[in-house]
């Protein structure tokens, strides 16, 4: 496969780029506001157009990027990121595809990388082989939706020493021993869901969310960022009184899917500039 091509309009990238570990991303928040994590489909619509549009999201400012791996039988996505992973894999998407193109752009980024990817992709490609390959293509962390403790702890053992950070999930119906244990099981941060249920945009933060991540922040030193439903500079400001860093996902996909006729540059410049709006207006 060749690598997507660099989209050298797009921003200047004459330099590379030195990308700080996910730990020191969120230490240079201290003071300056919650945190963005764009979440990017891979290979949606195509390839080139994940590799252009991380750049952009790096550029703007992002503290964190999640790239999902497509997957056919998605845990919480809801439709409109369903609809991408589905776009993504009737293309013959390979794991080894988006590696390659990771890896071709991974210098580009300031931001560092996490990748969301189920547990069967993982599991049939090898553990171990998967996670070296994902450390040598630029990936600062994992992120395994469908993989809770205790099964989890051997998997994140080999994770940490493939040298990337852990990340796994909290829902609000995680009890509090639950919650402790994988709180200690995280080395990058941990991804509290808003509500239970599917991915999607949502107009209003739950009402027990605040109360919820504080308890959280209780357990641990680790950074808590807010996933499901987030799309506004509004959302994110309310999130940055308690949470350290704002997921947001639909919103995204759907901004690309809304621009995909306009081709790879439209795409990745509107993704930029919700970034870059998102950003100052949580200030």
């Amino acid at each position: 496969m060749k690598r997507p091509p660099y989209h050298r309009g797009l921003f200047d990238q004459s330099k590379p780029l030195m990308k700080k570990t996910i730990a020191q991303s969120f230490a240079n928040l201290k003071g300056s506001g919650i945190g963005l994590m764009p979440f990017l489909p891979a290979g949606y619509p195509d390839l080139a157009t994940t590799v252009a549009t991380l750049k952009t999201a790096s550029a703007a400012g992002a503290t964190v990027i999640e790239v999902g791996f497509p997957f056919s039988d998605p845990i919480a996505d809801g439709p409109t990121i369903q609809a991408a992973f589905t776009a993504a894999l009737s293309h013959k998407l390979k794991i080894a595809d988006v590696f390659d193109a990771v890896q071709g752009c991974s210098a580009d980024l300031s931001a560092p990388l996490v990748a969301m990817v189920s547990h069967s992709i993982v599991f049939r490609h090898g553990p171990e082989k998967f996670f070296a390959r994902a450390r040598a293509a630029g990936f600062s962390g994992i992120l395994i939706p469908d993989l809770p403790p205790p099964e989890a702890q051997s998997v994140c053992k080999l994770i940490r020493a493939a040298g990337l950070d852990t990340v796994l999930l909290v829902a609000p119906t995680t009890s509090a021993v639950r919650r402790k244990e994988i709180a200690d099981l995280c080395s990058g941060f941990i991804y509290y869901l808003s509500i239970s249920g599917i991915t999607g945009i949502r107009d209003q933060l739950p009402a027990d969310l605040a109360r919820n991540v504080s308890e959280l922040k209780s357990l641990t030193d680790k950074p808590v960022c807010v996933g499901f439903g987030i799309h506004t500079p509004q959302q994110m400001k309310e999130l940055g009184k308690y949470a350290d860093g704002a997921i947001v996902g639909s919103a995204i996909v759907k901004l690309m899917n809304e621009k995909a006729g306009g081709g790879t540059e439209a795409v990745a410049r509107a993704v930029g500039d919700y970034c870059t709006g998102l950003i100052a207006g949580s200030h």
